[in-house]
């Protein structure tokens, strides 16, 4: 599996003052390997500004449980809410295969914040 990842601030959605920041998240999930696979949940580790982690698991993405035959990718866009600026999202897909058989796909770490917040 190759997994990336792009993230967008959503500054139309945001209230500062009120500590709600949004941002969207685009996955791109490529299947590597030589038998069709089927995302079956999700995990995914948040971590904000405050240091305070939010952990969310779900079966499949936006509500599908994707085939990805080999070569083929699947891709889709979530978002998140954070009382801060900043965080990282980290975690995982479950994947099944055709002999279901499971594995986990991890996803690296990756940066949620504003275009020039970080140095």
């Amino acid at each position: 599996m190759k997994i990336t990842t792009q993230t967008q601030y959503l500054p139309e959605h945001c209230d500062p003052e009120n500590n709600r920041f949004v941002f969207s998240y685009t996955i791109s999930i490529t299947n590597t390997g030589n038998k069709s696979v089927q995302l079956k949940s999700r995990y995914w580790h948040i971590e904000d500004g405050n240091a305070q982690i939010q952990e969310v698991k779900g079966e499949g993405v936006i509500g599908e449980q994707p085939h990805i035959a080999p070569g083929e990718t699947f891709e889709y866009t979530s978002g998140t809410v954070l009382p801060t600026r900043f965080a990282t999202m980290q975690g995982h897909y479950t994947m099944e295969n055709e002999d279901g058989s499971t594995f986990d796909a991890p996803i690296s770490p990756f940066v949620l914040a504003p275009p020039g917040a970080l140095h």
